[in-house]
């Protein structure tokens, strides 16, 4: 088949079938344009739980379609490709965690939403990386927080709350990356330029605490992926550069064409996200594979600190 009766077959399969197709900001381009919602994981998890869909399909990371799963489990959750793992969600196992919270009685477990789903059914509250702040500040001052895995996040929370956290050691290959960039070198190139910078990137704490390692910060944001959409949306300016994976600035281009975006790094590509193809999404569509089921007994603990979380924000 070519390109456009794929489409089409997608588009008749998705009507034929009652399903809903989701598109996390990183996904290729042609996985965005045939989407029903693109935006971040949480959020499209929580569209997703709004329709009358019977099927959704998740075009992105596993933890993605676990989430879609918990929050929606009478639906059926595919992922076009079973492989699309995520580099931040493994940094901690179950078993880590465990050992970790004996070490740290009666401390409180924050979990940012990029973990598994056993991990978030051993977590209190789970957080996005546009709503940590605000939920870590609804933490009693007097409670210990254990926060995890991505240590960027984590640090960047701990500057921005003022609150003392032990923090896992973890991050996001992609994200970590980013903050080895020479950002000064980026501004004699950008003068102009808005930085946008997802707090996942090494060097949004650094930032944020104006470390005499980067710039001054001025014109710099702290934002999510869709807070980087709504930012740009609204935004006067004209030029912008975007410090997060790069599958995002397709998504950008649409919202402002008259804008110009340019990545701090054109080597910020996830190759899990780019697993999902036009292909694997027809095929995935066509047979109903592959299903992503989180257990009962787990989802229903898991789905406590996402409900906490909610409730927070």
């Amino acid at each position: 088949m070519t390109h456009t009766e794929i489409i089409n077959e997608i588009n008749r399969l998705k009507t034929e079938k009652n399903a809903v197709i989701l598109a996390h900001n990183y996904q290729i381009p042609d996985i965005q344009d045939v989407a029903d919602y693109v935006g971040d994981s949480l959020g499209l998890s929580i569209e997703a739980s709004k329709t009358e869909a019977d099927l959704i399909v998740f075009c992105g990371v596993h933890f993605m379609a676990e989430t879609a799963s918990i929050i929606s489990p009478q639906k059926k959750v595919i992922i076009p490709d079973l492989n699309a793992g995520c580099s931040l969600a493994a940094s901690i196992t179950l078993e880590q965690l465990r050992a970790w919270k004996l070490k740290h009685p009666d401390s409180v477990v924050v979990s940012y939403v990029n973990t598994t789903a056993e991990i978030k059914a051993e977590s209190d509250y789970c957080v996005t990386s546009s709503n940590a702040v605000k939920v870590v500040n609804s933490i009693p001052p007097d409670k210990k927080i254990l926060f995890l895995p991505d240590r960027f996040l984590g640090h960047y929370v701990s500057a921005v709350t003022g609150r003392e956290m032990q923090i896992w050691n973890g991050a996001c290959h992609v994200h970590e990356k980013i903050g080895d960039i020479n950002f000064d070198n980026a501004r004699i190139e950008h003068p102009d330029a808005e930085f946008l910078i997802h707090p996942e990137c090494g060097c949004s704490s650094s930032c944020m605490l104006k470390s005499q390692m980067y710039f001054d910060c001025k014109d710099i944001h702290i934002f999510s992926t869709e807070g980087m959409i709504n930012y740009v949306r609204k935004s006067n300016k004209s030029e912008f550069v975007i410090a997060t994976e790069i599958g995002i600035l397709h998504r950008l281009k649409k919202v402002r064409p008259d804008a110009r975006f340019f990545p701090l790094s054109e080597n910020a590509v996830c190759e899990y996200m780019k697993m999902i193809t036009i292909d694997k999404l027809y095929y995935a569509l066509l047979n109903e594979q592959y299903e992503v089921k989180v257990p009962e007994k787990i989802a229903s603990k898991a789905r406590l600190p996402i409900e906490r979380m909610l409730a927070v924000v």
